[in-house]
């Protein structure tokens, strides 16, 4: 009958496992890796100084574990990672670690230097999607009636004009701007006023209708009467007549850019007194929330927005029920418990 061995027997030895390779010190490949990375793939100097933070502190939790770079585990991962996140770093956070670090790792596997990745299936905490930001209505309205009297005429009717289809029609920063004065053969969109509707070209080369509120048409028909009171319009047109063909243009008869756009309106929302600054998709974002509030449907705000799926536009109805539950906080007789002194 065979023996069995005892268990105050010595195990069978391990196979001894491979040393990091060639450099004095973890720093020595970091070093090399960051100006790899700063070479080969030119990133930003702001970029850099993050890779080289977080660089350190895998090797600080390489050096406290008593490891090498090349004896790291997954499992060693993934607790540093959970340590992240009892320590309260949020998952884009963690996120942005663990993109350096395997980044890092994938970089010394191209090298010959490691067997295996092992941060290549450890993955941050899924983050709730943040909820858009937009105005309520009182704000939006308040936005889209500013007028200022002691500004230019001529700015102040293309503002409002910008602020009324911006929110009317729920256009991209880059749908708005893409829009030209007349339809034609190689305009991105344009608006027409007897339709009441605006034409864009939206993500993708997809092409939408949207419908053009009173309003809206009243500003853009305001801003047209006065469009061409500019003198540098005649020399953009000489320079570059698609430039100038904009519905929207600046002080020099060309195209307004997307940055235009933000910074008029963080000025105008500033102007009409609003807690904070408004950007164009706050607009955009506003649109679709006031009218998912009104009609409830769904469906209807997918195709204004142009959104290719449903689920991109479900956001909005986390508004609506955040509208909701604040009127039923301010008008339900048992909403909220009553005071102490009503006990």
């Amino acid at each position: 009958m065979p023996s069995v061995a005892s268990s105050s027997e010595s195990p069978l030895p391990l196979p001894a496992a491979q040393p990091f390779p060639a450099a004095p010190d973890a720093s020595g490949w970091i070093e090399k890796y960051l100006e790899h990375v700063r070479v080969e793939r030119r990133l930003a100097a702001r970029t850099l100084e993050l890779y080289a933070f977080h660089l350190k502190s895998l090797t600080d939790n390489v050096a406290e574990a008593k490891l090498s770079l090349d004896r790291v585990q997954t499992a060693h991962v993934r607790r540093w990672m959970a340590q992240l996140h009892a320590s309260g770093r949020e998952p884009r956070g963690i996120a942005l670690v663990l993109s350096c670090w395997r980044s890092f790792y994938r970089w010394l596997g191209h090298e010959g230097l490691i067997g295996f990745n092992p941060v290549q299936d450890v993955h941050a905490p899924k983050a709730g999607r943040p909820l858009p930001k937009a105005l309520g209505v009182d704000d939006a309205v308040r936005l889209a009636e500013l007028y200022d009297p002691e500004a230019d005429p001529w700015t102040e009717a293309r503002d409002g004009a910008i602020v009324e289809v911006l929110y009317g029609c729920g256009l991209r920063v880059s749908e708005l701007t893409g829009l030209d004065a007349q339809p034609s053969g190689t305009a991105r969109g344009w608006i027409d006023l007897e339709a009441l509707d605006a034409n864009v070209l939206g993500k993708g080369g997809k092409r939408r209708i949207v419908p053009l509120g009173s309003k809206a048409a009243e500003a853009v028909r305001d801003w047209l009467a006065v469009r061409g009171d500019c003198a540098s319009i005649t020399v953009a047109q000489m320079r570059d007549p698609q430039a100038a063909a904009a519905l929207f243009i600046g002080s020099k008869g060309t195209r307004m850019s997307s940055q235009a756009v933000w910074k008029l309106l963080r000025e105008r929302s500033l102007k009409a007194g609003l807690a904070a600054p408004v950007h164009p998709h706050m607009l955009r974002h506003s649109f679709a929330s006031h009218v998912l509030q009104s009609s409830s449907d769904l469906r209807a705000v997918q195709e204004l927005l142009g959104h290719a799926s449903i689920t991109t536009t479900q956001v909005y109805t986390r508004l609506d029920f955040q509208h909701l539950a604040k009127a039923y906080d301010a008008a339900h007789p048992r909403a909220k418990a009553k005071p102490e002194n009503d006990k």
